[in-house]
């Protein structure tokens, strides 16, 4: 595939985004946001990668000159409780096991999933919906096993793992340029300040 080639897939991924299920997970960061519920996120490989980007993003440029801030976290990144959990217990639980430890009812889970048949994804999301929390899927491909059992699911429709990544990751940043929006007004800045009247 060509760069032109690729940039003509990308394009026309984003064109067939459904921007409704966008919008509503806006509103999912939103009243997390509110009610003061994390939010946890979590992928393999190049998923995972967009799952810690996420989460940095929202801890300090989503957050950053607001009294009240987003709790979101990267399952991926404490990397000597992921191995050692892969090692003595599997790699299936990789994230199942920490939920066990930080989720309450009310949180969200964003199970991010090219195939969108990652175990170890899979099982920590059954494990959050089971347990009261919202499970948001983002997948690529046919949208697999993931996309049925998720909440809401922000699909990218393309046979194609690197343009997944690449929508998952600019629908992280629609998200999270909304929510700026919403919580510090018209023009957010990254040293911006917080009118709590807006909110």
């Amino acid at each position: 595939m060509t760069p032109i080639e690729y940039r003509s897939l990308l394009t026309q991924t984003l064109e067939k985004l459904d921007m409704a299920a966008v919008e509503q997970l806006v509103e999912v960061f939103l009243d997390a946001h509110a009610r003061g519920a994390r939010i946890f996120t979590m992928g393999n490989g190049g998923s995972g990668a967009s799952a810690s980007h996420a989460a940095g993003d929202f801890l300090k440029g989503a957050s950053y000159g607001l009294d009240k801030r987003f709790t979101m976290i990267c399952l991926n990144d404490n990397l000597p409780s992921m191995m050692a959990i892969a090692n003595d217990i599997g790699w299936d639980d990789i994230f199942v096991e920490p939920l066990k430890n930080y989720l309450q009812p009310g949180d969200v889970v964003i199970g991010i999933s090219g195939s969108g048949n990652s175990r170890n994804v899979l099982k920590a999301g059954e494990f959050a919906k089971s347990n009261g929390a919202t499970l948001v899927g983002m997948t690529g491909f046919k949208g697999g096993k993931l996309r049925e059992i998720a909440d809401l699911n922000i699909h990218s429709d393309a046979m194609d793992m690197e343009v997944a990544e690449d929508v998952h990751m600019a629908v992280f940043n629609m998200v999270k340029k909304s929510c700026m929006a919403r919580l510090m007004g018209d023009n957010p800045s990254m040293g911006g300040t917080y009118d709590a009247r807006v909110s």
